[in-house]
Parts: structure tokens; sequence; C-alpha cells
């Protein structure tokens, strides 16, 4: 469903970021696949690298945004840090652990300049262990993927029973 402002509206759009191949970073895109499993209609799950360009362009015209990403804040490894970048910025040096010079928060920073950050965005911080070159989790994120898939579950739904409240035909439900 679409606004005539051009917003996409009615869906919640679902961001993993990650590298699957440095061990702990890939936890944001094994997160996306396990929403997507969910096959619900109204949900996009997309998969990203983490360049700051390509998230904005992700992002742009969307309402309702959930990104999941790997973080190194020095807390417990597993933990789950939730953002709410509209409202604050993401806290400084969290999100470094991108190649790219131009990274998530950078693109949060550069949406909200152009005006074009959604104002319903939740990121999602899994604290990593290891970000070496590798295949596979550590123990400690592993663990808690079920516990972070049901997390962003929730918030899906919560996105889209307020999107709901005035714009969907079903009413919201799954």
């Amino acid at each position: 469903m679409s606004s005539a402002a051009g917003k996409r509206t009615g869906s919640v759009t679902v961001i993993g970021i990650g590298n699957e191949y440095r061990s702990d970073d890939g936890i944001g895109l094994i997160i996306a696949r396990r929403v997507k499993e969910h096959a619900l209609p109204f949900v996009d799950v997309q998969e990203a690298g983490g360049e700051g360009s390509a998230l904005v362009e992700m992002w742009r015209h969307r309402e309702h945004v959930i990104i999941i990403d790997a973080i190194s804040s020095g807390a417990k490894t597993g933990t789950l840090h939730k953002f709410h970048p509209y409202k604050h910025p993401l806290p400084v040096g969290l999100f470094h652990l991108s190649s790219h010079a131009f990274g998530l928060a950078e693109a949060i920073e550069m949406s909200r300049a152009l005006n074009v950050l959604p104002e319903q965005m939740i990121v999602y911080g899994i604290e990593g262990e290891c970000f070496e070159p590798g295949i596979g989790l550590s123990a400690a994120v592993n663990a808690a993927v079920d516990e972070i898939v049901e997390e962003v579950l929730i918030s899906v739904r919560d996105s889209r029973s307020s999107v709901c409240k005035t714009e969907c035909e079903d009413g919201g439900t799954f």
C-alpha cells in the first residue's frame, strides 16, 4: 500500500546487517532469515552488508523499519540492545564493525539531516564476541538467537498494529 507522498505504508521492513564470513558479525543476517521463515505477507525482509548509502536506499520511503546488527560495547556476549534512532542518535562507536567508513550510524545521521529517517525505526544491536574471519556464531550469540527472533517478531507485530489502526483492511492481524 502506498500513500500520495510516495511512502510505502502498511508494511514493516526488516533489515539484517552483517557478514556471515566474520563469525558473530553474521547475526543480523541470521535473524533476518529466521524472521523471513515466518512468511508474513506484510513484512519485507532484506539483507545488507552495512554500506551506508545502500542502507539509506533500503529504508527510504518506508515508515516502519527494524534493523538487526552486531555490536561491540563491552557488554556480556549475546546481550540484546534496543535503540530508537528517530528519538535519539545511536551511541557513538557501537556499530563500528563495518569495513565501510560510512556504516549504519552514519547512514542514520545522514537520513536525519536529509529528513528521510523513518519515524518508526528500531535498531537491535546484538553483542558479539568474535568478529574474525570464520563461519558460524560464537556459543553465547548462538544461544540468544531464538530470544532475539521472538523480540523482533514482537516489534513487527507492534509496528503492524500501529500502522493498521487506520490503514489496513485486516486490522493488523497475523
